[in-house]
């Protein structure tokens, strides 16, 4: 009889101790082992550091106020890479690494075959849905976190990815994402890809019942009284409260430059996850959303400013009601969220002559131009140029080859003459890039390079120099090489309040959430987590 109570006990004990490992597996990461139910990546487009701080009055206590009381931050947030934009920061963010290995150079890139510019996203095998345009993570050359989240849990991770703009929402979410959705640039409804198969019954729901083209109707004024009386920029001290309008055929590509982007993008964030399976089982699913920090249709800060006061707060609101969402659904403490930048900004160009700082212009035809006229002197007649795109050259290898001619010392004559060129600062041939001395410069520069995707030469324009083309698909820019400020931060399932000044990579957030999940980094990341 002893020894039947005994084997009894045992037996309620270890039923009690399986039922609390069951109950910690099921409620995720605050119970016990530390593994978060939901994973949200945020990622925002031109997100400065300096604005962020500024319009601090402004916020809310549960977005922006929340993730820097309780988050580890990241104050100096920096990309591997020499000029990040949309498209290379996101997917250098989703694989952990640069465009070397992911390939994805730039929002738009030179196709050699056709030597026409391409998207980087642009697939004409696939069709789209709610759309006419064929997209999908063709280029993107290895997996991103939530392709390795796929692979570890034998497809039963959810992941959702959804943005504004299309190389966004599948450059972030990679090629085993269950729904990718992004807002059309004609017809304003949200659309994805049959790649990804069909629109989700959520976004559906949200084109038909509430169609962005009654949102554009209305007008962009500021969110509430105390952002138009606020005045943080010395140019909107006199500034009276804005009202934009949307029309035309432009209106919804202008919509998404607007703070009211924010605002749908959260909408429909927060209907996937309050309408989905999105969060309702043990195992950890994942989510990638894209919102808007930049200046309303590109212009410059001095020229609206009262707009980008509101676009900030407009975003602090889309972020408190996505974590909103989130922790209602796996309960807080249950999703880790991460937060960042796209580490660039973009705007009109202003004329520096007019305030007598150094400038000038530098015009990519005549360079090419004059470029292949020596060419032409050194080696003999020939078309030795086949394109140029942004500063970038690229030549015609079928011809020194034929020729043969040695590429690189091709490069090297190449990049001697550019180098005479007025407005030019420096000049990196493939060559310098593949095998030239490690420096910090070369080293940026290399992470925006892909030998398949990239020019032969890449022409570093001296800061404050107009680039200009005859091309009207390539718009004037101006060089610029100042930092832009902007924080990583961590918050939520695992993770403890603190500040660290030391300058962080973005190719290390990958494997930073990798090592949260407890899951393999994406296939190419080098990189050690954060944290």
């Amino acid at each position: 009889m002893h020894r039947y109570n005994l084997l009894l006990t045992l037996l309620s004990i270890m039923s009690v101790l399986a039922s609390e490992a069951e109950a910690q597996t099921t409620t995720g990461g605050s119970q016990g082992n530390n593994v978060p139910r939901a994973v949200v990546n945020i990622l925002i487009d031109q997100l400065r550091s300096d604005y962020l701080e500024a319009f601090t009055p402004l916020y809310g206590s549960d977005g922006f106020k929340l993730l820097m009381k309780d988050g580890c931050v990241f104050t100096a947030g920096e990309y591997p890479l020499a000029h990040p934009d949309r498209a290379s920061a996101a997917a250098t963010l989703a694989t952990g690494t640069t465009a070397a290995d992911h390939g994805i150079v730039s929002m738009h890139w030179l196709n050699r075959e056709t030597l026409r510019p391409m998207y980087c996203v642009e697939d004409r095998t696939v069709k789209g849905r709610v759309t006419t345009d064929q997209f999908s993570p063709k280029w993107l050359n290895v997996s991103t976190v939530s392709d390795e989240l796929k692979v570890a849990t034998d497809g039963a991770a959810r992941v959702y990815s959804i943005a504004p703009n299309a190389d966004a929402a599948i450059l972030s979410a990679g090629h085993a994402a269950d729904y990718v959705v992004w807002i059309d640039d004609q017809t304003g409804f949200w659309s994805t890809s049959s790649y990804y198969g069909n629109l989700p019954m959520w976004a559906d729901y949200r084109n038909t019942r509430h169609p962005l083209e009654k949102k554009v109707k209305e007008a962009w004024m500021p969110y509430n009284d105390q952002v138009g009386a606020f005045s943080y920029f010395l140019s909107g001290a006199d500034e009276k409260p804005f009202k934009h309008d949307f029309k035309g055929n432009q209106r919804y590509v202008n919509f998404k430059t607007s703070g009211l982007v924010n605002d749908e993008v959260a909408t429909t964030a927060c209907m996937a996850i309050e309408s989905s399976e999105f969060g309702d089982d043990a195992t950890t699913d994942y989510m990638t959303v894209s919102l808007y920090a930049g200046n309303f249709n590109h212009h410059s800060i001095n020229e609206m400013p009262l707009e980008v006061q509101d676009t900030y707060v407009r975003l602090d609101r889309a972020i408190a009601s996505i974590m909103q969402s989130v922790e209602k659904k796996v309960g807080a403490g249950n999703a880790l969220f991460m937060l960042t930048s796209t580490g660039y900004t973009e705007e009109e160009v202003a004329d520096l002559s007019k305030f007598r700082i150094p400038t000038g212009s530098f015009d990519m035809n005549r360079a090419s131009s004059l470029l292949g006229m020596y060419l032409v002197a050194v080696y003999g007649q020939g078309n030795y140029i086949e394109a140029t795109y942004g500063t970038e050259i690229y030549f015609n290898h079928k011809l020194l080859e034929d020729r043969q001619i040695s590429v690189s010392d091709f490069q090297s004559r190449a990049q001697d003459f550019l180098l005479q060129l007025s407005g030019v600062k420096d000049v990196y041939t493939a060559q310098r890039l593949l095998q030239g001395a490690w420096t910090p410069g070369i080293s940026r520069m290399r992470g925006g390079f892909n030998p398949q995707r990239s020019g032969d030469v890449n022409i570093q324009v001296q800061p404050g120099w107009r680039i200009t083309s005859s091309d009207p698909n390539q718009p004037t820019q101006i060089s610029r090489e100042s930092y832009v400020s902007f924080p990583i931060i961590f918050y939520g399932c695992g993770v403890e309040a603190e500040t660290n000044d030391r300058p962080a990579s973005v190719d290390c957030i990958a494997p930073t959430l990798s090592k949260a999940m407890r899951i393999r980094a994406p296939n190419a990341c080098a990189k050690a987590a954060l944290r």
